[in-house]
């Protein structure tokens, strides 16, 4: 699938964002692990939008959590961006889905127009149209996002959902004893779902996790541990797909990494 000049094509995630209880040292965590550059972008009042960079280019950002969000406890997060064509219809579509429309459509500047949504099964996840911004300008690489998996505890209305949304094509895949849903988009895998069983503590929402493409996941987990992260998951083989892990990050936020199989990710 080529990119098209100012937006990634319709249906791909194109961008990962990172809310953090503590910009400065997430940073400095992040920028450590996978060897990314940061530019810091001034929004006002001290506070920084900052691209995270890979030989230059923009491949996902982050900034400080407002204080309202600390004061109510919210946990650091990383946050999915799809790419859609026409951003206004597809929200207005969502909503008629069962989405809730936490923020948007709106301008963001010139680089683009995204809205905030909390889709019917409870994960949390943007669109993204882009203008002067398309989004990551690495896809596919290492030490960039490789893949986005959706746990939810209704997989079937989730399924429905995504597809209607944005024109997904979904088939099933059986995996270590379960059945894992694969989405794509004219036949290219873009996402995957898992269904969330009742060994999932019960306080944990839907969520859409963020996998980065790395060249030795059991080295990477090993930085991380020693930058202050926590392993949620240990390193695991997964036949024929990767292997991978989940991790914590010192502020809280949850991501994996994942060295694939498959020869489909770029050294860059």
């Amino acid at each position: 699938m080529n990119d098209t000049k100012n937006n990634h094509p319709h249906g791909v995630f194109c961008w990962s964002e990172l809310c953090t209880s503590n910009w400065k040292s997430g940073k400095a965590f992040y920028t450590e692990l996978f060897a990314w550059g940061a530019d810091d972008q001034p929004i006002g009042d001290g506070l920084y939008y900052t691209m995270l960079q890979k030989q230059g280019d923009d491949i996902a950002a982050m900034y400080q959590m407002p204080n309202e969000q600390k004061n109510a406890a919210v946990s650091s997060h990383w946050l999915a961006y799809i790419a859609v064509d026409n951003i206004d219809e597809v929200a207005e579509k969502a909503k008629q889905l069962g989405a809730d429309i936490i923020a948007g459509p709106h301008d963001v500047m010139d680089a683009g127009r995204m809205v905030l949504l909390n889709e019917p099964g409870g994960a949390l996840f943007a669109l993204w149209q882009g203008n002067q911004h398309k989004g990551c300008k690495r896809l596919g690489e290492l030490n960039t996002p490789y893949w986005h998996e959706l746990a939810t505890r209704n997989s079937a209305a989730s399924r429905e959902f995504y597809c209607q949304l944005l024109g997904w094509q979904s088939v099933e895949k059986p995996m270590q004893g379960m059945s894992y849903t694969l989405f794509t988009v004219a036949d290219q895998p873009v996402a995957g779902m898992i269904e969330m069983t009742d060994e999932w503590p019960a306080e944990i929402p839907a969520h859409w996790m963020i996998y980065f493409a790395v060249d030795d996941c059991d080295n990477y987990v090993a930085t991380a541990q020693q930058l202050g992260g926590e392993v949620c998951v240990a390193p695991t083989d997964i036949p024929e797909v990767g292997r991978f892990s989940v991790i914590t990050d010192p502020q809280g936020a949850v991501f994996s990494i994942m060295t694939s199989a498959m020869n489909d990710v770029k050294c860059g």
